[in-house]
């Protein structure tokens, strides 16, 4: 078995998340990779299982009921991760919005480098998003600015999807606590982190808009993330749900 583990949440993925895999599966560091899919009525988990039989003992798959939420698939594939031996665990997108040759950078970020949680950054040097409309790009690096401002924490990228975990992080957030499912969910385990004195740090990549399949983003998720970390701030000062 690896030390690391790709956790890759999906909904209505068919069209991305054989490809994905596959991609993942080439590179010599045997990254495992465990699906979490939420009942997609596109075939999207028996897309999956068709890759465990080609891939045995290092893809796998957790079906979920409905869909629940981008946060609650991660905390679900964290613990599965923690009831096993892996040593890091990383988030990534299946729709190629994020470059899994830049896995091994992260990986290694961690694992070589003293990294405790390292995150695939799209604004520490510049804005390095690709064809998304200017509408979001401007909303999502102003999002990261503002959290800057309300948590006070030194990221350039607080809402990015792509990190690796170093399992002792994981295993000193109380995952059960976690409250946001969507945007704040990426916050709230950055701040979670940073609180706890670990050694966060940020890495550039590009991030290139989806292909194919359709965007879950949606304005209530971002303004879970405007009110959210408000309470995050506002909890940490007493202390709550460390």
């Amino acid at each position: 078995m690896s030390d690391v583990l790709v956790i890759i949440p999906t909904y209505n993925e068919i069209e991305n998340i054989t490809n994905i895999v596959e991609t993942v599966m080439k590179y010599p560091d045997d990254f495992d990779v465990l699906v979490i899919d939420d009942n997609s009525p596109d075939g999207t988990a028996a897309a999956v299982e068709k890759l465990m039989e080609r891939f045995p003992d290092r893809v796998f798959l957790e079906k979920r009921t409905g869909k629940l939420g981008l946060g609650t698939a991660y905390i679900h594939g964290f613990k599965w991760a923690l009831n096993r031996d892996y040593a890091y665990m990383i988030e990534m997108d299946a729709d190629f919005s994020h470059n899994p040759d830049d896995l091994t950078r992260l990986y290694h970020n961690c694992k070589d480098k003293g990294a405790d949680v390292t995150i695939g950054s799209r604004y520490i040097s510049g804005v390095n998003v690709v064809n998304w409309p200017m509408g979001r790009v401007l909303m999502s690096y102003f999002a990261s600015a503002y959290v800057r401002f309300i948590t006070r924490m030194k990221l350039r990228d607080a809402t990015a999807g792509f990190v690796c975990y170093r399992r002792r992080v994981l295993e000193s957030i109380n995952l059960d606590k976690i409250e946001f499912k969507g945007y704040a969910f990426q916050i709230e385990m950055k701040f979670k982190a940073y609180s706890h004195g670990f050694k966060v740090e940020e890495l550039p990549i590009i991030f290139i808009n989806r292909q194919l399949g359709t965007s879950k983003m949606n304005g209530s998720i971002f303004g879970e993330a405007v009110f959210g970390v408000v309470k995050l701030k506002i909890d940490s000062i007493f202390k709550k749900n460390n």
